[in-house]
């Protein structure tokens, strides 16, 4: 079977919020003009999101989710946070359910995505990384948090 990678599911989502929230007529609890500051967290998110996978590219280093890490990154965006990807698609996201109009529905989205990405995708990453890289990985662990 083949496993669904972080963009992807972040894009799934999205579908998902807008079509829940939209087409099933949930109650919106920010309405226009005001939902349009979504806008903004939907760039802050994919700016961190990109930053994140830039500085992946500009190193050489394996971006996969599911392939075996490379190189452990501790510079850049990753000084502050661990998994600043992940981070951006769940700013993102939230951008993305204040722009269809803050509906609880779109929020609940937003902590599904969450749990999934921080107890499948990360946790998967990081019992690679401990293993390719030890106590490196694990002093880097201590330094910088896990999100922010």
């Amino acid at each position: 079977m083949k496993k669904i990678l972080p963009p992807v599911l972040f894009i799934v989502f999205i579908v998902v919020m807008v079509v829940t929230c939209w087409l099933m007529d949930s109650l919106h609890t920010v309405n226009y003009p005001y939902n349009l500051l979504g806008i903004f967290g939907v760039a802050i998110g994919l700016f961190i999101s990109i930053k994140g996978k830039a500085l992946f590219k500009t190193l050489g280093t394996n971006i996969m989710t599911f392939d075996n890490p490379d190189k452990l990154v501790t510079e850049g965006i990753y000084q502050y946070s661990r998994n600043p990807m992940y981070l951006g698609f769940v700013v993102a996201l939230l951008g993305f359910a204040l722009l269809t109009g803050a509906s609880i529905v779109s929020f609940l989205f937003v902590v599904l995505f969450f749990l999934i990405t921080d107890r499948w995708y990360i946790a998967f990453e990081e019992k690679a990384m401990m293993k390719t890289f030890g106590r490196e990985y694990k002093a880097y662990c201590q330094a910088v948090r896990r999100w922010i």
